[in-house]
């Protein structure tokens, strides 16, 4: 069962940007979805595996703080970005 909400995120993000990584280096795009359940999905774009992984040692604690349970990401490599 999925831990993370709207509440929860929302604490995450307050918390992300309290420590100054509300936009970390090497994010590229931020898409929260909310799920039929109500759980949310969140997909990054990322520079790097590595800035994500960097990224995570920072956003990790902030989640157990925040009462989410944390899940391994799932890493695919972009091959395509189309914009608007």
């Amino acid at each position: 069962m999925a831990s993370m909400n709207a509440e929860k995120y929302g604490r995450a993000i307050k918390d992300l940007e309290a420590t100054g990584q509300g936009k970390p280096n090497g994010r590229l795009y931020h898409v929260a979805s909310i799920q039929d359940d109500g759980s949310f999905m969140v997909t990054d774009v990322w520079e790097s595996p590595e800035l994500l992984a960097e990224f995570r040692k920072t956003l990790m604690p902030l989640l157990k703080n925040a009462g989410v349970t944390p899940v391994e990401p799932k890493v695919h490599l972009v091959h395509d970005v189309i914009g608007r």
